[in-house]
């Protein structure tokens, strides 16, 4: 039987991490090709979709910021300024990364049953914990992973697959 944090962590983990590297390769490319870095930074695949910066963000608030969430009872959108600039938006997938790692197991574990409510002003959807982060917030997280990608990539940026997959979690002969 796979546990919930199992189900969870490790893959945000790994797609945050790998995000890391996209957004690293974002300002590389926006130096080199001598681009303004905000062109970059709030370039979308679509005019009515949200920017670059706001996938990235999502990244963030759909893996860290969902632990926290049902920890609290309760996850609500941010709805403030997003980073505005690649080293901020670096920032903020590296605390993200630290508080994933910081995460315990048996904690997201003792998630199941517990109430989870996403809150969006006046609207409200009511989830157990572990529906709230297999259904809602892991799916959310890939989308937004993937339209950042997807946003850099269409711009130009030098990104393969191995960039958005990152490091997968491979055997290790002998640690069985």
């Amino acid at each position: 039987m796979i546990s919930l944090y199992t189900a969870t962590v490790p893959a945000f983990r790994q797609i945050v991490d790998a995000t890391i590297g996209i957004v690293a390769k974002g300002a590389a490319f926006a130096a080199e090709q001598g681009t303004d870095p905000a062109t970059l930074i709030e370039a979308r695949l679509f005019p009515d979709m949200l920017p670059f910066t706001y996938q990235v963000y999502s990244v963030a608030n759909h893996s860290v910021g969902a632990i926290e969430g049902v920890r609290a009872g309760v996850f609500s959108p941010h709805r403030g300024p997003f980073p505005d600039s690649f080293a901020a938006l670096h920032a903020l997938l590296d605390q993200t990364a630290a508080a994933l790692a910081a995460v315990d197991p048996a904690e997201v574990d003792g998630f199941m049953g517990r109430d989870t409510a996403f809150v969006m002003g006046s609207y409200r959807m009511d989830y157990t914990a572990e529906d709230f982060l297999l259904s809602f917030s892991l799916p959310n997280f890939y989308f937004h992973a993937a339209t950042a990608y997807d946003i850099l990539r269409a711009a130009g940026v030098p990104l393969g697959k191995r960039d958005w997959l990152g490091r997968p979690r491979v055997r290790v002969a002998g640690t069985e």
